[in-house]
Order: structure tokens, then sequence, then C-alpha cells
């Protein structure tokens, strides 16, 4: 996970729109947002994605 996408899935988790758990829903949040790069990470690292809002932690 870059430094770029960390931030992204904290404003989106910042706003409250959605449960991060919805990852549809928060794949469109991020499309309305322009953070494309979330976008293509939620369809291809869901574990890693998971694992870092559970935790915190990502496998860097």
């Amino acid at each position: 996970m870059t430094e770029k996408i960390k931030e992204q899935i904290l404003v989106i988790r910042a706003s409250g729109v959605t449960n991060m758990f919805d990852l549809p829903r928060v794949q469109h949040e991020a499309f309305l947002r322009g953070f494309y790069e979330l976008v293509l990470y939620l369809d291809e690292c869901k574990a890693e994605y998971s694992r870092f809002i559970l935790t915190g932690e990502t496998d860097e």
C-alpha cells in the first residue's frame, strides 16, 4: 500500500460517509473524489485493505 492510497483511505474514513467495509460504496466515494488509484487498489488488494482497516497495519 502506497502512502498516497493510505491517505486516500483515511480521507474517506474521516468523512464518515460510509462503512469502510462496504467496498462498493468506498470505491464509489473514491471515484467521486478522483481517487482512482484507490478504486483500482480495492479491486486488487482486498485482504491488505481489510487488514489496514482492522489493525492500522500495512504490509510495508
